[in-house]
């Protein structure tokens, strides 16, 4: 044809219109009245359709989606939605060599986001034994610490975790003495159930260089016996963070575990509860758990997205970090895995009395006077990180429990964030009702754990004795934080609550006064969750041109009793167009 047009343009241009218009009318024919193309030869005679590689049809499809809310079909081509919608169109989508699934009913919805997990340190065998949280009597610990050392006669430290700090407290002899009764001659350290203290003995101490006259850390309290001054046992916050670091640095044994029980435990367990993105938490980069992560990369082994949470360290040289930060960052589009956020505590937790609060605690634990809880990082360092790691692309992640550590946080950010920054706020327990309305206008995202029983009303009154009854009336305001404007999310922080995300649900919509409703909370679970990461673009609800990442319930969550949300099964999960789980 190019050969015909160019040689009749130079013979005769005047005409040159009418000759291609004839030659179209000779090549294509014309139109009938459907406008399908009438063509004498053997050319197709519609258009093509494309065909799906996987097709869902005849369920109960909640798509997260405003615009179409419900759908009954499915359709996926590769890795990507081409097609959501009603039956009666989804034939159109099917070839030969289109997988068809009939839902039977079923409900379909998006992949859920769990956006505060702690999928390393909670999925590895590194602990060398674990106590019984429910256990009142801490002389009992002993025959069960004195085991565990002769079950693990060549560990250089004996980790443990479990119990109640209460139980130490309460104990007729000092912890320490307890401890050193089970083991003395190497180092013990055990996590206490909230992660925010630990239990060590006198070897730890050495080994850590704390004596009785060792100044507390930043954002930490060593522990002291309130009638002698001699040293307790109990490591508060940060100050056993400090040891912790000492017992797990890395060994190419320990990073094997880490490994292991990464991919071998948590990814699948994330799969089987239809979690298809996270954000890891708290990743210490000094003790390599980003290496872990990239050798599940690497290996091909990692079944959901994730957005990594980089630790900051309070003890730690601010420029230095912040250099180090920076080369660790990382955002490939490509990739399912990304360094691309900050971790950081800015307070404690209630119950040690160490959260930031605005009034003093009415229950002085560790006897400081005047306690008002305690910083890991002040508000002008926060200020300083965003500053420095905001525009590398980092969003940050603030810890913040106590009316104080929120407000810090939001002033931190209002005086150092941009529009750039997706910054969150987690845990959002007792907040001041000045700071609600701040979130909506900072567009900083309220994170909330509500898998946990404490978290529910019946529960708040336990807090009176630390923050009166007024302040613990009003345990993480999810509903005065979404009827403000704020973008509400929830997660789990496994393992110290289940990961489970149907518990979430029927929780968050279960706990009035502050309750959210079914709606909201699925919303919190994945478009909010997907913002966060930002891939709200890519994942979080079920639309034409996003990524296939969902999954199929046992039941139509807005059908059945609510009380009954958390017995619900998952049937299937689909990450990127892949099934990575099947019941």
């Amino acid at each position: 044809m190019a050969f015909l047009y160019g040689d009749f343009f130079k013979k005769n241009k005047t005409n040159s219109i009418l000759f291609i218009l004839v030659n179209i009318l000779l090549i294509s024919g014309c139109t009938n009245s459907e406008n399908k193309i009438v063509n004498n030869s053997s050319l197709t005679t519609s258009p093509v359709k494309t065909m799906a590689s996987h097709v869902f049809k005849n369920g109960a499809i909640y798509t997260v989606n405003e615009q179409q809310p419900w759908a009954s079909a499915i359709a996926i081509k590769g890795n990507k939605i081409i097609y959501v919608g009603s039956d009666d169109n989804i034939n159109d989508y099917i070839g030969n060599s289109t997988k068809v699934t009939d839902l039977k009913g079923k409900m379909m919805m998006p992949g859920f986001h769990d956006v505060h997990i702690h999928p390393i340190e909670s999925g590895s065998d590194n602990t060398n034994f674990i106590l019984n949280t429910n256990e009142t009597d801490a002389e009992n610990f002993i025959p069960v610490i004195a085991n565990a050392a002769q079950e693990n006669p060549n560990t250089e430290w004996l980790i443990g975790y479990g119990h109640s700090i209460f139980t130490l407290l309460e104990a007729n002899r000092s912890p320490l003495t307890i401890i050193d009764e089970a083991v003395a001659d190497r180092p013990i350290i055990i996590m206490e159930q909230t992660s925010h203290s630990m239990w060590v003995n006198s070897a730890a101490l050495t080994r850590a260089g704390i004596d009785k006259n060792t100044p507390d850390p930043i954002g930490g309290i060593i522990g002291h016996d309130p009638q002698t001054g001699e040293l307790n046992g109990l490591l508060i916050d940060n100050a056993g963070n400090i040891v912790m670091d000492l017992a797990m640095q890395p060994t190419t044994a320990s990073m094997q575990r880490d490994y292991d029980g990464l991919v071998q435990y948590t990814l699948p367990e994330l799969a089987k509860n239809g979690i298809t993105s996270i954000c890891d938490a708290r990743s210490f980069w000094q003790r390599d758990d980003h290496l872990t992560w990239l050798k599940a990369q690497e290996n091909n082994k990692i079944t959901v997205r994730v957005d990594v949470g980089l630790w900051l360290y309070p003890n730690e040289d601010d420029d230095y970090q912040i250099s180090q930060l920076k080369q660790l960052y990382s955002n490939n589009d490509n990739s399912l895995l990304h360094f691309n956020q900050i971790k950081l505590y800015a307070d404690g937790i209630i119950i040690n009395t160490t959260a930031a609060m605005k009034d003093a605690y009415h229950f002085n634990l560790f006897n400081l006077p005047n306690n008002k809880g305690l910083n890991y990082f002040s508000q002008q360092r926060i200020e300083k990180y965003i500053r420095a790691l905001e525009p590398q692309g980092f969003d940050f992640h603030i810890h913040a429990i106590g009316d104080r550590g929120i407000h810090e946080a939001l002033n931190a950010i209002e005086n150092a964030g941009s529009e750039q920054g997706r910054h969150r706020i987690t845990h959002v327990e007792i907040v001041d009702p000045i700071d609600i309305p701040r979130f909506a206008q900072l567009n900083i995202t309220a994170d909330a754990q509500v898998a946990g029983d404490f978290t529910q009303p019946e529960f708040w009154h336990e807090n009176d004795e630390f923050i009166g009854a007024v302040k613990a009336d009003n345990l993480i305001p999810l509903k005065s934080l979404h009827d403000a404007g704020a973008r509400v999310t929830l997660s789990s922080d496994w393992s110290v609550s289940p990961f489970n995300p149907f518990i979430g649900l029927q929780n968050a919509i279960t706990r009035a006064p502050q309750e959210l409703t079914l709606a909201q909370a699925i919303q919190a679970y994945t478009i909010n969750g997907a913002y966060v990461m930002r891939q709200e673009n890519k994942v979080g609800s079920l639309e034409v041109g996003k990524l296939a990442d969902l999954v199929i319930l046992d039941r139509n969550l807005f059908d059945v009793e609510i009380s009954t949300i958390k017995q619900t099964k998952i049937l299937m999960t689909m990450l990127d167009g892949k099934i990575i789980y099947r019941h």
